[in-house]
């Protein structure tokens, strides 16, 4: 079977712009940092492929429902198809450390294995581009290289 490269993508403040609403979970509030998906159709003309890995604490603390993220996270995915990307799985954590215990949220790195084991992921040749430490530290103990970017400002890497 021949392992898939992968740009492992954090959501918020890395795809879509939450300088307005920290919170995105509503359609009308989304939209997309500028030049992402011109810099993610580079990395596809590479042969990667992307799958989306997020923490959304906001379920946790009742602000919005998971089916909320999965509105959100169908309509990326409808986004991407569009524009000829391959967004081949999308992954969220909705706890929240007051409220809960969990291995999925970052810097945990449970997500980031689940989706290499199911979709065969070269991790070698793949990498995760996160805007924040935990981002970072999910995806080194994942076995990722991994870039750090500024949040809401683009792909720049």
């Amino acid at each position: 079977m021949i392992k898939r490269k992968v740009v492992f993508l954090d959501r918020d403040g890395v795809i879509v712009n939450n300088s307005e609403h920290y919170y995105i979970y509503r359609i009308e509030d989304m939209k997309y940092n500028s030049g992402v998906f011109e810099k993610l159709k580079e990395f596809a003309t590479k042969g990667f492929e992307f799958i989306l890995i997020s923490n959304q604490s906001g379920i946790a603390k009742g602000e919005y429902k998971i089916s909320d993220t999965e509105k959100i996270h169908q309509q990326i995915k409808k986004d991407f198809k569009i524009r000829g990307l391959n967004l081949i799985d999308d992954y969220f954590c909705p706890h929240h450390p007051t409220k809960s215990k969990c291995l999925c949220r970052k810097p945990n790195s449970l997500m980031i294995e689940k989706a290499i084991a199911k979709w065969n992921v070269d991790s070698e040749s793949s990498f995760m581009i996160g805007d924040s430490d935990s981002d970072v530290k999910a995806a080194e103990k994942a076995g990722l290289k991994a870039f750090k970017i500024e949040p809401n400002k683009g792909i720049y890497i």
